[in-house]
């Protein structure tokens, strides 16, 4: 099938033949501008990439840590008779495990060595139903025993305390209790029976687990104070919560994993938001810059213009000739981007390391960035948008100068010639 006669001009302009020769300047200018659209486009999608990957690494580090939802007697009551309330949750068919816990914050020291810790105390036969962590660590946690006042830590808190299984640490609970000397704390020795490592620097620095009788009898809680509880589907730990709360009603409160992390979330999605806006505008640059190769262009084809004209082709034609031109840049700019994005993004965790390598730097730090590989996930959700924005951005540039063209008067154009 024959292509209309404006889009075989259009194309042989874009293909920069005798007229790039006689004005090298115009297919330089041409050039630079899907360039430029490529590499913004190419770097939209490695950016959005690396945040998408980077927020579902801490998610999935975090959720091999935490619970999916969480519940708690609104007055701050232990659970005496959790395995009733365990049981009226697994009514919702969402969810597919329970376990009691005694959360609590307190201080773990080693000689003069002191940090602040959170502290889990756990049913080790039943934690396995609600992280992957603890059925990782299943051999481990069976080493916590009633009374036998041992302790589970993470592996970045333990190297940084330069303690190691066997050795004795000292737990000092926050509230002390009252003696004819005054109010002096709690406190009780414990023996590292295990270390973990979740790839999640806040937890592997800040988290130690006890058995959950030890923790009731530290922290004088009388029982487990919250029960955890697993989803089939941790991205629905919101819906399921609000059923949770509508089904127990008031007198348990309710907490999922994304109110119990919403700020840093929240932030990263701003941010994403952000970076998106700001490098959209390294496209619309590259796009607009089609709109000065247009413009020099009509003026060097004055005078082809007027022979189509005179030839028949209405303003329309002429019009369509020149958007098809600037058009096709957008298209080889759009599709040249998308190429090299994903070849970069799709490949990251080969190029980053070497980069690395190379200028001897580590770009992730994992005290700051709680990962500390560069990690990526491509989302067509992301990749759609960016080339569609490309091309309508590439087309809105070619409409003013395709139209100044459709306005150039034969007999003018054709005076000098």
């Amino acid at each position: 099938m024959k292509l209309p006669y404006e889009w075989r001009i259009g194309w042989r302009y874009t293909r920069a033949g005798r007229s790039a020769r006689r004005n090298g300047f115009i297919s330089f200018i041409s050039g630079v501008s899907v360039i430029g659209i490529a590499l913004g486009v190419a770097a939209l999608i490695i950016v959005l990439s690396v945040m998408n990957g980077f927020q579902k690494e801490v998610r999935d580090r975090m959720l091999s840590v935490v619970a999916h939802v969480e519940l708690f007697d609104s007055r701050g009551a232990p659970l005496t008779d959790w395995h009733v309330l365990a049981d009226q949750a697994r009514k919702n068919p969402a969810v597919v495990g329970a376990a009691p816990f005694v959360p609590a914050q307190a201080l773990i020291a080693r000689g003069e060595d002191m940090r602040g810790v959170l502290v889990r105390g756990i049913d080790p036969a039943q934690e396995a139903q609600v992280t992957p962590l603890a059925r990782s660590l299943q051999p481990v946690l069976n080493k916590l025993q009633p009374g036998g006042w041992g302790v589970v830590m993470g592996g970045e808190l333990a190297r940084s305390m330069g303690v190691q299984v066997g050795d004795p640490v000292t737990l000092v609970a926050p509230s002390g209790q009252v003696t004819p000397a005054g109010v002096v704390p709690r406190l009780k020795q414990m023996t590292i029976v295990g270390t973990f490592e979740a790839g999640h620097y806040e937890y592997d620095s800040g988290l130690v687990m006890v058995h959950m009788d030890d923790a009731a009898r530290l922290f004088r809680t009388g029982g487990p104070t919250g029960v955890q509880l697993k989803l089939k589907d941790a991205q629905t730990a919101r819906v399921v919560g609000n059923e949770l709360a509508d089904s127990l009603g008031p007198d348990i409160v309710v907490r999922d994993w994304t109110h119990t992390n919403r700020n840093w979330f929240d932030a990263v999605q701003v941010e994403k938001r952000m970076m998106f806006i700001i490098l959209t505008l390294i496209v619309a640059v590259a796009a607009f810059n089609l709109v000065s190769t247009l413009v020099m262009t009509v003026t060097d084809k004055r005078a082809d213009i007027a022979i189509l004209r005179t030839l028949g082709a209405s303003p329309g034609s002429v019009m369509a000739i020149f958007m098809v031109q600037g058009a096709l840049s957008g298209i080889m700019g759009t599709l040249s981007g998308l190429g090299l994005g994903l070849l970069v993004a799709f490949n990251i965790d080969v190029i980053v390391p070497f980069i690395e390598r190379l200028l001897g730097v580590h770009f992730l730090p994992g005290s700051i960035y709680l990962i500390s590989k560069m990690p990526s996930e491509p989302q067509s959700a992301d990749i759609v948008p960016i080339a569609v924005l490309s091309l309508v951005l590439s087309l809105a540039a070619t409409i003013y100068p395709s139209w100044r063209a459709s306005r150039v008067q034969p007999a003018e154009a054709l005076r000098y010639e």
